[in-house]
């Protein structure tokens, strides 16, 4: 991982997060500011305002005199953020199917080829770009921009743990599908559909993609550490065989 130019803090922002996603950046490993900056190969300043910013989002906390470590979420977490997502996304589809999405369809198909695109090319990180624009740029046409803020905040607290599986397992093609049939239900002007669409999309990223223990985490027994940067304690495990039954979502593959 290395930094180019422009804004120095945002770029730190971006690899951050997507170490985080790769699996590179664990729950429960603590870094500091000066040991990620020299990882990135750029100053502490900006590397420390990033590491801030994820602190304010709940991403990651503060550990005094240590550095920083990134917020181990738990089941409760996980479920207590998707409620939130229901609640307010769900709705939104369906205000958007009735209100129309204007002369912005383009601009939010473009975003949806582009996850399919990534999706075919197993590019884990590519589609998580695209599929944040693709829901974000639905949200900000409901005219809400407290809305779009609040659940940029959610969704990137759900996107913590390495998620490089998906692609291998076939489920970045299935979110994108949905991707599609969602538009096509508000393009064609049914907020009901869109909203039984928003749904079972979220149900299937819950029960797919969030887990509050890293594939890492599940098979080191708890007393791994990585290059002096951090160390990671393990102790987190989800019990059973990884499904989520009975709650309307598919097993998680």
């Amino acid at each position: 991982m290395k930094l180019t130019r422009p804004s120095l803090k945002d770029q730190a922002l971006a690899v951050i997060r997507q170490g985080m996603v790769s699996g590179e950046i664990r729950p429960g490993e603590i870094h500091s500011a000066a040991g990620m900056a020299a990882r990135l190969g750029t100053s502490n300043g900006p590397v420390r305002e990033a590491m801030l910013t994820l602190v304010e989002q709940g991403i990651m906390q503060v550990v005094p005199n240590v550095g920083f470590q990134v917020t181990r979420l738990t089941e409760e977490d996980l479920d207590e953020i998707q409620q939130l997502r229901l609640m307010l996304e769900v709705p939104a589809m369906r205000v958007l199917g009735e209100t129309g999405i204007g002369g912005r369809d383009a601009e939010v198909r473009a975003h949806a080829e582009e996850s399919a695109a990534a999706a075919a090319a197993r590019d884990v990180g590519r589609f998580l770009t695209a599929d944040r624009e693709f829901h974000l740029s639905l949200l900000e046409l409901v005219g809400n921009g407290r809305l779009v803020k609040f659940v940029a905040n959610l969704r990137d607290q759900t996107r913590l743990y390495g998620l490089h599986h998906l692609a291998e397992e076939g489920q970045l093609e299935a979110s994108a599908a949905e991707h599609a049939e969602l538009l096509d239900a508000l393009t064609a002007g049914d907020g009901e559909r869109a909203a039984r669409i928003m749904s079972t999309h979220l149900e299937h990223i819950r029960g797919d993609w969030a887990s509050p223990v890293a594939e890492g985490d599940r098979t080191d027994g708890g007393n791994g550490t990585r290059d002096g940067s951090g160390t990671r304690d393990g102790s987190g495990t989800r019990e059973g065989n990884g499904t989520r039954e009975g709650n309307g979502t598919r097993p998680a593959r």
